[in-house]
């Protein structure tokens, strides 16, 4: 059984890298920001709490991502093993975490707040399908390329919720990390390369097999 955890600022491609290394092993991906969405698409109470939060310019509060968090492992519904990404967001939650699982990992992407803006301003979801892409710093062209659905940006990549976003990154998660390297193996890998590359890195870090065939 593996267990990874994925950290980075918003926009260093997290999510991606997770799936994609989850889905090839045959994990459980547990996306914080994921489950926030689908319960806001959902209409569901938290959603409705989430989206309050989010459309004020603020922050989902570290309480509610910790029972989100605490709720979704209680499935125990990762035979073989999970990777998260979005949590932990603090030292708090890093103890928790540290004490109730055995973690084989933690990943660290690596990117520069200038390339965090220029990703984060230019991306898109499709209104229809949910397919999220990347439109370029003029925002043109903004139809789904799957579906031809509208393309919209989503509530927490506004340019004031971004930097709201950094400075908590950088005040209560980035410290966490050291906490991390003191118990873990941690690896920093240089977000800002292409997909593949980044995961091949990330593999060969970890010590991992390469991608199966498809």
């Amino acid at each position: 059984m593996r267990k990874y955890v994925f950290m980075g600022v918003q926009g260093s491609g997290k999510g991606t890298q997770a799936k994609l290394l989850a889905a090839d092993l045959d994990l459980v991906h547990i996306g914080v920001g994921d489950i926030f969405r689908w319960n806001v698409q959902q209409h569901t109470k938290l959603g409705a709490q989430v989206q309050r939060v989010v459309a004020a310019g603020a922050l989902v509060e570290d309480e509610l991502v910790e029972s989100v968090v605490r709720d979704r492992l209680a499935l125990h519904d990762w035979n073989y093993g999970f990777i998260i990404d979005g949590f932990p967001r603090n030292e708090r939650q890093a103890e928790f975490f540290l004490e109730g699982y055995d973690i084989d990992g933690v990943v660290v992407l690596e990117m520069p707040d200038e390339e965090v803006h220029r990703r984060v301003l230019s991306r898109r979801l499709c209104s229809r399908c949910g397919l999220e892409q990347n439109v370029g710093t003029s925002g043109a062209g903004e139809v789904c390329e799957a579906c031809c659905g509208q393309l919209v940006r989503r509530a927490d990549d506004r340019p004031e919720a971004l930097v709201s976003r950094l400075s908590d990154y950088y005040e209560k998660t980035r410290p966490i990390v050291e906490l991390f390297e003191a118990k873990e193996v941690v690896v920093h890998v240089d977000a800002t390369r292409p997909v593949e590359e980044v995961q091949a890195e990330i593999r060969d870090r970890l010590s991992l097999p390469p991608p199966s065939a498809s």
